[in-house]
């Protein structure tokens, strides 16, 4: 809490405390303490306050939210440190989870030029990704035809040291419908309770005008229920929320995320894969012929309905409850 309190960007929280003051029409002063207090008493950080609209609720209604300080505090019991390595390099991800992939990939780090140029013979549309990239970022797309100078390609991405190749991922035609430049992936939260993978919950993720879906490079993301069909719009980074997607103008509410039942069950098996690392999020996609895994997150982040857009002004703890002693 010490550190926390040192590290705080004071300028981003009276910015947020200004914001928020204005919205709801409370005094500067008065949101500045309650966030103080939900600080103090529920590990809310400013960001957590105004993105899941604590001003907006009761005491018991704050306490059921997962804020940053509390996913932290159970990342820290249910996950060893000496394993989450595992996770973090994607190649390492890749051998140890080799049989939910389901496509081709390449370590560029024992890869030939020759041995590139027999891989984009097969597969002429790739993604290349940085080891330890996180947000999308570094993350490219290439395709391929006869004209293509491979080698100049393969030199160019290990310049740019993008040291995973994977097959492109070609989804469902229904998620194609939604957003057909990226793959819409699915974050599905799972936990590791006596040996067997819980499903907790999972959100959405939509590209919007990129080639990825990320939250953080211009994506958008909702949150389906537990059979897969999503309930409220979209939000994206400038907090505008779409109930149509703006460039297909496909309805978001009311999407049928399909195969949504069978990618639950993928991720409970891999969920069992390595226990020692329990609360892990998932990114998976629904390919054409199935749901297949993308990557795993052994520190995953926040993710739950605002107060606004939940019928009960409920958060997510209590499903954690469910199954965590916390």
């Amino acid at each position: 809490m010490l550190a926390r309190i040192i590290k705080m960007d004071y300028g981003k929280m009276f910015k947020i405390a200004k914001n928020v003051s204005k919205k709801c029409d409370k005094s500067f002063f008065g949101v500045f303490f309650d966030m103080i207090h939900c600080g103090m008493k529920f590990q809310a950080g400013y960001h957590d306050y105004q993105e899941f609209e604590f001003y907006n609720l009761t005491e018991e209604q704050r306490a059921t939210y997962l804020t940053r300080g509390k996913n932290n505090a159970i990342i820290k019991r249910y996950n060893e440190k000496e394993y989450m390595g595992l996770f973090d390099d994607k190649v390492t991800f890749n051998k140890k989870f080799s049989e939910f992939l389901n496509r081709d990939w390449l370590d560029m780090n024992d890869t030939t030029p020759e041995q590139f140029a027999d891989f984009m013979k097969k597969h002429p549309s790739i993604i290349a990704k940085p080891i330890d990239g996180q947000g999308g970022f570094g993350v490219e797309k290439y395709t391929v035809d006869d004209s293509t100078d491979l080698k100049k390609l393969y030199d160019e991405i290990i310049e740019k040291n993008q040291k995973l190749v994977e097959a492109f991922i070609v989804q469902h035609p229904d998620m194609d419908v939604l957003y057909a430049k990226s793959v819409n992936s699915i974050r599905m939260f799972t936990f590791c309770k006596d040996g067997k993978g819980c499903f907790l919950h999972a959100i959405l993720k939509i590209g919007n005008g990129g080639i990825v879906d990320n939250f953080s490079s211009g994506g958008m993301y909702t949150f389906p229920d537990d059979r897969g069909k999503v309930t409220v719009p979209a939000i994206d980074k400038e907090d505008i929320l779409y109930s149509k997607h703006p460039i297909t103008g496909t309805d978001i509410i009311g999407f049928q995320i399909p195969m949504f039942d069978e990618a639950v069950e993928l991720v409970k098996r891999a969920a069992e894969v390595i226990p020692q690392v329990r609360y892990v999020g998932w990114d998976v996609a629904i390919s054409d012929h199935g749901p297949v895994l993308i990557e795993g997150n052994s520190f995953p982040g926040v993710f739950q309905k605002r107060a606004s857009l939940s019928e009960n002004k409920t958060g997510i703890l209590p499903r954690y409850r469910e199954y965590m002693d916390i």
